[in-house]
């Protein structure tokens, strides 16, 4: 398996919409909960190990091969928050946009025809990968990766933190990142015989809560 993929979607540069959302970040630093880089490394652990883990088990599974409109409603079901479930939709729609450029296949092509809508990031994400050549690890480190890159690079803007002090955050979480992408390449194995409740469904209520929050503020530098 070449990198190259891998390194292609990780990139900031791909046109894939997410410069616009901080996962969470904007709410957790009005709030004061992230303040520096030690918060904001907390901040990211627990977002990795919930909708992070969440979201690399939806593109494993999506990369594996799974039906990924059966991927796209087990992601709504573990989305309990509006706001969130729209962004996700949203930064489908543009990465779809994207990487049916890219890598053109009939199983984006599918997916985008019965989602106009967009189908949720991870499943067009793990699409993506598969298209792309990844394997479904492969996937799984992306969808981790873009789980910490979000909200590092936004606290970089919101809080003016040295950009140095912030890679040295996301390197850091280098090893949790690798954890859960092992992880989630694990649960996506045990579709096959299980369906997707075989998906873990860890719930993060105060990124749920700040995100209607955030979504209801007049003013606000980040769609979420």
């Amino acid at each position: 398996m070449s990198p190259l993929p891998l390194l292609i979607l990780g990139d900031g540069r791909f046109p894939s919409g997410g410069h616009a959302h901080s996962g969470g970040a904007e709410a957790a630093v009005a709030a004061g909960r992230v303040h520096d880089a030690a918060s904001l490394e907390a901040f990211c652990l627990g977002r990795l190990a919930t909708s992070g883990l969440v979201a690399a088990s939806l593109a494993a599974a999506a990369a594996a091969g799974y039906d990924p409109l059966a991927l796209d409603d087990a992601a709504d079901a573990r989305t309990p928050s509006p706001a969130l479930r729209q962004a996700a939709r949203k930064l489908g729609r543009q990465l779809m946009r994207a990487v049916r450029a890219v890598w053109p296949g009939p199983e984006l092509e599918h997916l985008a025809a019965a989602r106009p809508a967009g189908a949720h990031q991870p499943v067009v994400l793990g699409l993506a990968a598969r298209s792309a050549g990844l394997t479904p690890r492969g996937a799984a480190q992306a969808a981790a990766y873009d789980s910490v890159c979000a909200p590092v690079t936004a606290v970089v803007r919101l809080l003016g933190l040295d950009p140095f002090a912030a890679t040295t955050v996301t390197a850091r979480l280098g090893g949790a990142m690798e954890s859960v992408a092992a992880e989630a390449a694990g649960h996506a194995a045990r579709l096959p015989a299980d369906g997707v409740d075989a998906l873990p469904a860890a719930s993060a209520p105060l990124l749920d809560i700040t995100a209607e929050q955030h979504a209801a503020w007049p003013v606000r530098l980040f769609a979420s």
